[in-house]
């Protein structure tokens, strides 16, 4: 008896264990191991420190697992929406204190976000451009409510010949943050109450690649000067806005990637997390933390069209961003496959190396995504799994008739 619980822990989260979960389940299909997902929030509470942690709604899409996250502590408090129409629809399902992560222009979904607002909900804006204070202040006036906004301010560096970062906020020095705000004073109905950093060049860029270990080294090296000078620009912005009499409610900064350095910053109120819940594989290679393939999504082998190769239906979920290998989708298990160079994942095929030759057809090939939330862009729905069974079936944003970018 304890010989077969011994074997049975040694198999946990290998090919079998997950092939047995799904025997009868039609693929392609995906999942997450919930006792992976627990074990991930855990170590990622662990790694932000004392800060509260704004849940990133594009790396989850999926509201049961954004409402366990919330369950399991009070430290995780709020979302972060990619969209105004997502915060719109969350609003109107009883989520609160939701801070949109990326501007708003649209005028009809700012006046539906001012109603919101109006009637008690806590939602923050997002600006960095006396357009977004025009825009949002137009309609605070024709509603009559103070529209609460949050200043996004750029945390890339700039290096001799290399901008180290993304291009987002035009707000690049402590200075322009000051002018904004001093802008906002010529707007009656904007009250500005938080700043936001993301400094995705440490959140969201690997520093632990086995197979570029030179280049890993130079990266390592960039972050701990960026991470020096953004510490800088946020201090030093919060104290512009200090001084200009106004109090701020939040503080945002960081992602999965930073928790180390932003928990750090005695400014930082909130740290956002996202993709470290489901841990795509694009965060595999970090120096600093590791965390537990917690989704994966599976295919169907349907050919060997020779010794050595197994081609499996579809499987072509390629991730958003600049192009590259990274953004494909990883075979995950059996362990040992590999993508062919001139197929990659494919639309409707996707040829797999197995020089082992452990498949046959209608097995099943489990992949990681690149990245986490638009793994659910491609489903209805979600397999949840714990203890070597399925536990339920969730919808996901797209199983709701949701697509909002």
């Amino acid at each position: 008896m304890l010989g077969n619980q011994l074997q049975c822990m040694h198999n946990k989260y290998s090919y079998n264990y997950y092939k047995e979960i799904f025997k009868n389940t039609t693929k392609p299909f995906a999942f997450v191991d919930l006792d992976l997902l627990d074990e991930n929030i855990r170590d990622l509470k662990n790694r932000a420190g004392s800060k509260k942690i704004r849940i990133a709604s594009k790396s989850i899409r999926c509201r049961t697992i954004i409402d366990r996250i919330f369950e399991t502590d009070k430290q995780f408090e709020g979302v972060m929406c990619y969209s105004a129409e997502e915060a719109l629809w969350l609003s109107d399902l009883g989520y609160d204190n939701l801070l949109i992560g990326y501007p708003t222009s649209d005028i009809q979904q700012i006046e539906a976000l001012g109603n919101e607002i109006k009637n008690g909900k806590i939602i923050y804006l997002m600006i960095d451009d006396e357009e977004h204070l025009k825009r949002i202040n137009a309609i605070g006036l024709k509603l009559s409510v103070k529209m609460p906004v949050c200043i996004d301010v750029d945390m890339s560096s700039d290096f001799p010949g290399l901008h180290f970062g993304v291009w987002r906020s035009n707000l690049r020095t402590s200075l322009a943050v000051e002018n904004i705000v001093k802008q906002s004073f010529n707007y009656e109905y904007i009250s500005i109450i938080g700043l936001m950093g993301y400094e995705a060049q440490i959140a969201g860029l690997v520093d632990a690649q086995k197979e570029q270990k030179l280049k890993s080294f130079f990266v390592r090296q960039l972050k701990k000067s960026s991470i020096h000078e953004l510490c800088k620009r946020r201090k030093e912005s919060i104290e512009k806005i200090k001084n200009l009499g106004i109090e701020l409610k939040l503080v945002n900064g960081g992602g999965t990637g930073s928790l180390e350095s932003t928990r750090e910053e005695n400014a930082v109120t909130e740290v956002t997390i996202g993709s470290g819940f489901f841990n795509s594989h694009l965060f595999d290679n970090y120096t600093l933390f590791k965390h537990k393939p917690a989704a994966c999504f599976a295919v169907e082998v349907v050919r060997i069209p020779k010794k050595g190769l197994a081609t499996c239906l579809g499987g072509g979920y390629i991730a958003s961003g600049g192009t590259g290998n990274e953004k494909q989708p990883l075979p995950y298990l059996p362990e040992g496959l590999k993508l062919t160079q001139n197929e990659g994942a494919g639309e409707v095929q996707t040829p797999l190396i197995d020089l082992k030759e452990e498949l046959s057809i209608g097995d099943p090939v489990f992949f990681r995504h690149s990245k986490a939330g638009e793994l659910c862009e491609r489903f209805n729905e979600l397999y949840l799994i714990s203890n070597g069974e399925i536990v339920s079936v969730e919808k996901t944003y797209r199983g709701e008739g949701m697509c909002f970018l």
